[in-house]
């Protein structure tokens, strides 16, 4: 069997133009995985009220942060991939959950170099329903329908393995070690409350009680809450930050219902009205920037900031195609393809 690799990310607008980010909206927002409930309902919601009132708005605020080449997301995404590709010997494509290239134009690209044995990426470090699971279930979709002569493997969520903790930790401290900052915020994307409980496969640990994520259950596996506490745990011991000098938040809350707690923008609201002056904010659900990094946390969380009073606020990048970052992954599909390759072996 010939093997190939399919990395996948989030996705972004072809532009700017407010009609090309309704037409992503659209996509995003009516999987049933992102928004998670009732078809009418989402309908209602997204058609009739989100995509009339929001997609102006979320243009203005793309135009921020775009660049020359395209969107960050995207051109971050496909050089990561160029590097990638340096390292191993094998096709390799990339695909976005939402937008172009798709998901099924990347593994048509796999399958025209001849692959049928493909390892899926998807590029977040913590698995969560609206991310990893909504990937893999689509990718399975167009298998039966278009590719059904293929085989997909996966790559878990890799937020507590030890190269990713090291190469995330060495960029933080990079941007941190010659910064006199007095606090370190981990700000990582917000999902609501009941996705924790529906990934719960034990059906009753998750009680997002402050003290479930500390205790060790079989539903850590597919937890994102536990998952990024955990990312924070493992970095903070790593660069030995020390106790009330960092600490963890979740932002881009949609909508009424309970999202993950803290929220990221009120967390800088109170570092700044506590005197904290100088702050860095670090986003490790995200390995490449994007909106919710460069305008949500860049800007506006910024602005905050100062309005409280605080002075100084450093965004660090996300992983972004870091060289150390590409190694890592390619590492973890080189071991891939070698245990594929024996598991063959009669």
């Amino acid at each position: 069997m010939k093997k190939g690799v399919l990395l996948v990310n989030l996705g972004s607008p072809d532009s700017t133009n407010p009609k090309d980010v309704k037409r992503y909206l659209g996509e995003f927002l009516m999987d049933e995985r992102v928004i998670d409930v009732p078809y009418w309902f989402r309908a209602f919601l997204v058609k009739g009220i989100v995509l009339n009132t929001r997609p102006k708005k979320s243009a203005e605020a793309y135009a921020k942060i775009w660049w020359e080449e395209g969107s960050p997301l995207i051109v971050i995404s496909e050089r990561l991939t160029a590097k990638i590709k340096q390292h191993v010997d094998m096709p390799v494509s990339l695909a976005m959950r939402y937008g172009k290239p798709s998901l099924q134009t990347g593994l048509q690209e796999l399958q025209d170099q001849g692959v049928d044995e493909v390892l899926i990426v998807p590029l977040y470090p913590q698995f969560a329903m609206a991310t990893t699971e909504t990937i893999l279930v689509l990718a399975e979709e167009l298998r039966k329908k278009h590719f059904p002569n293929m085989q997909f493997a996966d790559l878990p969520a890799f937020y507590n393995k030890k190269e990713y903790i090291e190469v995330l930790s060495r960029s933080i401290n990079e941007q941190i070690e010659n910064l006199d900052y007095e606090h370190l915020l981990f700000s990582y994307h917000g999902v609501p409350e009941r996705h924790i409980r529906k990934s719960d496969v034990t059906k009753s640990h998750c009680k997002i009680d402050g003290t479930c994520c500390n205790t060790e259950s079989a539903a850590h596996q597919f937890c994102y809450r536990h998952q990024c506490f955990e990312t924070t745990k493992q970095v903070a011991e790593k660069l030995n930050l020390k106790a009330g000098t960092y600490s963890t938040s979740f932002q881009s809350r949609l909508g009424f219902d309970p999202w993950l707690k803290p929220y990221t923008d009120r967390t800088i609201e109170r570092l700044g009205k506590e005197g904290i002056k100088n702050m860095a904010i670090v986003t490790p659900a995200f390995v490449s920037d994007c909106l919710e990094t460069l305008e949500e946390i860049a800007m506006e969380g910024e602005e905050i900031f100062h309005e409280m009073g605080g002075k100084e606020f450093t965004t660090i990048p996300c992983l972004n195609d870091r060289d150390d970052w590409a190694a890592v992954l390619s590492g973890w599909i080189n071991d891939w393809a070698q245990v594929a390759a024996e598991s063959h072996v009669v």
